[in-house]
C-alpha cells in the first residue's frame, strides 16, 4: 500500500481512520523519530490496522514564534517520501491554527485522536507535549488512551555512540557548525535541500563554473561555505558536485542561496526540482580580492570535492 497523505482531521473517510499512529512533528524523520514510528508499526501489525504518522503544518514553532529564523530540516514533500520508504500508510498533515493552538490536552486526545482520526493506538516520544500550555505528557496520553479507547506506547530516547540524544535540535546545531557528517549520523542519511533551479546572475557560467541556484526557503541555514555534495536530478540521476551556501561576498551578493556546480555536467535544468545532499564541509565562506583568486580557489574546491566524492580505485 502506497502512502496516502491526509489533510486535516475532520470528516475523514472510513479508510483514513482507525490506524495506529505515531504522533509528533517528525522534522527530519531522524533516528529518534523512526523509533516512535517503529512503536506504532508494532501495534499496527498486532491490531491489523494501517500505520499512520501525524504531523503539523505549519510547524507549531512557527505559529508561536512567527519571526523565528529558518529552522526546517525537511519539507512536507521530503517527509512524505521518507515515511513512504518506512512503510507508512497514512500521513496525516494537521493544520496548526488558532483552533488547534487552543485545544486542551484532553480535547486534543478526544476531538482529534479519538473522534477525528479514530486512532486505535498512539505512539509518541518520551518527551511528547501537546495541548494548550503544553500540559499533555506521556502520562496524560496514557490516561486519555484508557479513557477514549486507544492504546499508547512511549518510545525511549535514541542516543548516538557518544551518548547524545538524537534530536532535531542536535541536527540543526551540527549543520550550523559546519558538521554535515554529524548531522547525517543523527538523521540516518545526509541532510538535503530540495528546490527549483532558478535563474541567477549567470556569473558562474562566464567564469567556467555554471551553477544551479536554489532558494533556501525555510531550511535551517548550514554554516556558510563550500561543501562536497551529491544532487539528485528530476530524472533520478545522482551527480557529484560542489555546493556553496552564503551571500557571495566577493561579488557583493545580498540574498542567501544554495549554488551547486555539478561535476562533468552541462545540461539545461532551469525549472527542474533538485535535491542536494550535503556530504562534507570543505571550507568557510571567503571574500576574495577579485575574480582571479576566487576562480583559482574554486578550481581547488572542485578537485577537493572530486577526491571526497569520487575517490580513485586502488
Amino acid at each position: 500500500m502506497a502512502l496516502h497523505r491526509v489533510e486535516g482531521w475532520k470528516g475523514l473517510e472510513p479508510e483514513a481512520r482507525g490506524a495506529s499512529v505515531a504522533l509528533g512533528n517528525f522534522d527530519g524523520v531522524h533516528r529518534g523519530h523512526r523509533q516512535v514510528i517503529a512503536e506504532a508499526a508494532k501495534a499496527a501489525a498486532a491490531l491489523h490496522v494501517p500505520l499512520g504518522v501525524v504531523t503539523f503544518e505549519p510547524h507549531p514553532r512557527l505559529y508561536f514564534q512567527r519571526e523565528h529564523a529558518p529552522f526546517r530540516l525537511m519539507t512536507i514533500e521530503q517527509q512524505a517520501r521518507a515515511l513512504d520508504a518506512l512503510g507508512v500508510d497514512l500521513f496525516y498533515v494537521l493544520p496548526f491554527d488558532d483552533e488547534m493552538a487552543h485545544l486542551t490536552d484532553e480535547a486534543f486526545a478526544r476531538d482529534i485522536l479519538h473522534q477525528g482520526l479514530g486512532a486505535r493506538h498512539v505512539a509518541a516520544g518520551f518527551d511528547i507535549s501537546f495541548g494548550v500550555g503544553r500540559t499533555g505528557s506521556p502520562e496524560t496520553l496514557r490516561r486519555f488512551g484508557a479513557q477514549f479507547g486507544f492504546g499508547v506506547s512511549i518510545a525511549e530516547p535514541v542516543a548516538d555512540p557518544d551518548g547524545e540524544k538524537c534530536s532535531s535540535s542536535a541536527i540543526r546545531k551540527a549543520l550550523r557548525e559546519g558538521r554535515p557528517e554529524r548531522a547525517a549520523a543523527l538523521l540516518g542519511r545526509p541532510f538535503a535541500i530540495e528546490g527549483v533551479v532558478v535563474h541567477g546572475d549567470k556569473l558562474g557560467r562566464t567564469i567556467g563554473f555554471p551553477t544551479a541556484n536554489i532558494a533556501l526557503g525555510d531550511y535551517v541555514r548550514p554554516a556558510y561555505g563550500i561543501y562536497a555534495v551529491r544532487t539528485r536530478l528530476a530524472d533520478g540521476r545522482e551527480i557529484p558536485g560542489v555546493g556553496y551556501v552564503g551571500r557571495r561576498p566577493t561579488v557583493n551578493g545580498a540574498d542567501e542561496r544554495l549554488e551547486v556546480h555539478l561535476l562533468d555536467f552541462d545540461e539545461d535544468i532551469y525549472g527542474d526540482t533538485l535535491e542536494t545532499d550535503f556530504i562534507a564541509f570543505q571550507r568557510g565562506d571567503e571574500k576574495f580580492d577579485g575574480l582571479e583568486p576566487m576562480i583559482a580557489q574554486m578550481d581547488r574546491d572542485k578537485e577537493t570535492a572530486r577526491r571526497i566524492l569520487m575517490p580513485p580505485f586502488d
